[in-house]
């Protein structure tokens, strides 16, 4: 699934492509959209701002309208120039912005919706999202609040991907911040002290900042050229730091796959 830093990252290249340029056409090809006269009632509007919360991803029209997006575990944004070839085939296009200079591409979906730009405040999806971790200041009081109104037996790297706690960490983020932070990711809320759950996503932030202005090209390790992750996808592979093995396994109500080093994280 797409992590806040992929969304971000997104939202600034849809932005830049969309944000003071006149759209010359709209078309949602994909057969759940075919009567919804999006193109119609988004015909003559520009796209005033584009941003992202989490890993939701926000297209504002004129006239208190605003797309909204979240890409699951397959979709995609793309942008290209007109004429360029496409990422993906056409026929997994769910939308299609076009300006003269570029086509904007949501792929795949599988949430798009059209929705005025106060529902959106008032959803209960979108008003139930914990601060975003790549808000250009994070609120790291509403984290602690919401962490401690959590669950308190989960374990820290459950708790971790619950967007009501704190929006825009997924798998890749939970496994490296708390093991850069040397937190046991199964370690039960209640026994991680405040600045043990500042310190995980202290630790997540600065690099999700640059993964967002590089394009979603993670580098937590960089202890040689070819760099890498911690532990994230290293199961059974010595830890970089103490040589032990990383271990994996699935974690929480959707047994997400958790990575970690029992010797280096307690």
């Amino acid at each position: 699934m797409p992590e806040g830093d992929t969304i971000h990252h997104a939202a600034q290249r849809v932005g830049a492509a969309l944000v003071g340029h006149e759209i010359a056409s709209i078309e949602t090809p994909h057969p759940r959209h075919r009567l919804d006269r999006w193109p119609a009632r988004l015909a003559g509007r520009s796209v005033h701002a584009v941003h992202a919360h989490g890993k939701h991803l926000f297209l504002r029209f004129d006239d208190d309208l605003t797309l909204h997006s979240h890409l699951r575990m397959g979709g995609k944004w793309g942008v290209y120039r007109r004429g360029e070839r496409w990422r993906r085939a056409p026929h997994r296009a769910w939308l299609v912005i076009r300006t003269a200079a570029h086509e904007v591409v949501q792929f795949d979906g599988p949430v798009l919706e059209l929705m005025t730009e106060s529902r959106t405040r008032f959803d209960r999806r979108l008003a139930a999202l914990g601060p975003d971790i790549l808000a250009p200041e994070l609120d790291e009081r509403a984290f602690i609040a919401r962490l401690r109104s959590d669950d308190a037996t989960r374990g820290i790297g459950d708790a971790l991907l619950d967007q009501r706690t704190l929006a825009g960490i997924g798998n890749i983020w939970k496994s490296e911040s708390c093991f850069i932070a040397g937190v046991d990711p199964w370690r039960r809320v209640a026994a991680v002290t405040d600045a043990e759950a500042l310190e995980i996503v202290r630790g997540a932030r600065p690099l999700m900042q640059e993964s967002a202005r590089r394009g979603g090209r993670i580098t937590t390790y960089r202890g040689d050229r070819r760099g890498g992750t911690w532990v994230y996808e290293r199961v059974a592979l010595p830890c970089r730091r103490c040589q032990t093995l990383v271990r994996s396994r699935g974690q929480g109500d959707d047994n997400r796959t958790t990575f970690w080093c029992p010797a280096c994280q307690r």
